[in-house]
């Protein structure tokens, strides 16, 4: 399966908060964020691995081009407007029926994500599985809305009634979602909160699999605390 991690954002408030170090070599535990993902994906099946950094992270390419990997490494250099801009500069790569994307900066549990794997790769009647969480640290949380089954109804900007998840940032989809992405360019949709309400639009079928806590490293003193949580 296809494996892409969006790394080419510039980690503004991490750099207002004082840490110098390109979020994508965040060491957690010892190990960059970037290579704990790739790590993750090549012990999941990984037959290839596509990252997107921006042009002016010298040091993060220099990190990539360094590795020694058993699977084909795809570098992309190019600044985005933003993580759905990266998406569709990651797409032509992802040549094989089911890939899973995923945020340099989102951190799970390594048995939590094998489980998801595998529930996606057994998945047939569905077009995607968004892994959610009922653990909510974010400014800006995306809601999940599920009914039956877990098939997401809808994303919401705020709470509903009933609301208890929200996004995860790690996306496990099928081709037919790379056709969505086209429609929601040419629609000039520029976040990734509002591709993955067109998924649901335009009749995508989309499950949300649980993980009970998936943390972003959005601030400074959220490295302390995604190390902490691998560590328990």
């Amino acid at each position: 399966m296809d494996y892409a991690i969006i790394a080419a954002g510039e980690g503004s408030r991490l750099v207002q908060e004082g840490v110098q170090c390109p979020k994508p070599l965040i060491r957690l535990n010892g190990i960059p964020l970037l290579g704990r993902l790739i790590g993750l994906f090549l012990q999941n099946g990984a037959t290839t691995l596509n990252v997107i950094v921006n042009e002016e992270m010298k040091e993060v390419q220099q990190y990539l081009r360094s590795l020694q990997l058993p699977a084909p490494l795809r570098i992309i250099v190019k600044s985005t407007p933003g993580s759905m801009h990266s998406f569709f500069e990651l797409k032509e790569y992802l040549a094989g029926e089911r890939f899973c994307l995923t945020t340099v900066d989102t951190v799970c549990k390594e048995e939590e994500f094998k489980h998801y794997i595998q529930s996606f790769l057994k998945s047939e009647d569905i077009d995607g599985l968004m892994a959610v969480t009922d653990y909510i640290d974010d400014e800006k949380p995306l809601y999940v809305n599920t009914g039956r089954d877990m098939l997401i109804q809808s994303f919401r900007d705020g709470a509903e009634p009933g609301s208890r998840y929200i996004s995860g940032g790690i996306y496990c989809l099928k081709r037919t979602a790379l056709n969505v992405l086209e429609h929601a360019m040419a629609k000039g949709i520029s976040r990734m909160r509002d591709y993955q309400r067109l998924l649901i639009e335009e009749g995508l079928a989309l499950k949300a699999y649980p993980f009970s806590k998936i943390i972003d490293i959005d601030h400074a003193g959220d490295i302390a605390k995604a190390g902490q949580f691998l560590n328990t």
